[in-house]
């Protein structure tokens, strides 16, 4: 995508994930702000001091130009979430005046999705619906079949993205218990097809979320989260987040 087609769908994008609100939706503890020397990556930012920012909620490409665009040379300010092991500061951007995060306005373009886990329901719901957005309108990223959703019977694509975020969907054939964990299969060969994960004492925080975890045999849903390989492909879902009904 060249730059002014990149800056003009960014400045959209904007528009579309910034509704007026009296909050903003992605908080954190607040954190030093400053501005941005470097992107890194994809979502890593460098202060003009040297502290590095992860940005929280999101999984983008390294190449993610997007970011580099909206972010460099500008103030932003920051809520803090914790650190990662490199003493990271992981964050929700946002650039002054605005109601949303930088994550948002990313997702809204199509450069960005979802990460598996991003806490407060409010921010979830909102770089939800700006991920979903952008996916229906084929913006940025979502025409290329590498960052769209996989089909849970592709299991070739499936197992070439294997240690990778990935999302994931197709209808469950099947829930199964067996010890401390749920079984939300999307085939009959346990040692081929695709399964989630759910251990047994996250039921009650997908409860509160409105999803019933026995009720999703026969729906059609959508997951995301990294794909591991133990007996056939599976995806651990913790968090409600990770899995979306979408039939």
């Amino acid at each position: 995508m060249g730059t002014g087609r990149l800056i003009a769908g960014l400045i959209a994008a904007m528009a579309v994930a910034t509704p007026a609100r009296a909050e903003p939706p992605c908080i954190g503890s607040a954190a030093e702000g400053g501005t941005v020397a470097a992107v890194q990556d994809g979502r890593t930012l460098t202060l003009a001091d040297g502290r590095e920012v992860r940005l929280a909620g999101i999984e983008a490409p390294a190449d993610n130009a997007a970011l580099r665009t909206l972010v460099s040379g500008r103030s932003v300010r920051l809520e803090g979430t914790g650190e990662d092991r490199y003493g990271r500061l992981i964050a929700y951007a946002y650039l002054p005046d605005d109601a949303e995060p930088v994550q948002a306005a990313l997702l809204a373009a199509g450069q960005a999705r979802v990460s598996a886990r991003v806490g407060a329901k409010s921010c979830a719901d909102a770089l939800l619906a700006a991920e979903k957005a952008a996916r229906a309108a084929g913006r940025g990223r979502w025409p290329d079949p590498n960052f769209a959703p996989l089909g849970s019977q592709n299991l070739t694509m499936i197992a070439a993205a294997r240690g990778h975020f990935a999302l994931i969907e197709g209808r469950v054939l099947s829930v199964r218990e067996s010890g401390a964990t749920i079984y939300v299969n999307f085939g009959r060969r346990w040692t081929r097809d695709f399964s989630v994960i759910i251990p047994k004492r996250s039921r009650g925080s997908f409860a509160a979320a409105g999803i019933d975890i026995k009720a999703l045999e026969g729906r059609r849903i959508r997951v995301r989260g990294t794909i591991e390989q133990r007996s056939g492909p599976i995806v651990q879902a913790i968090a409600p987040e990770q899995i979306e009904l979408i039939g």
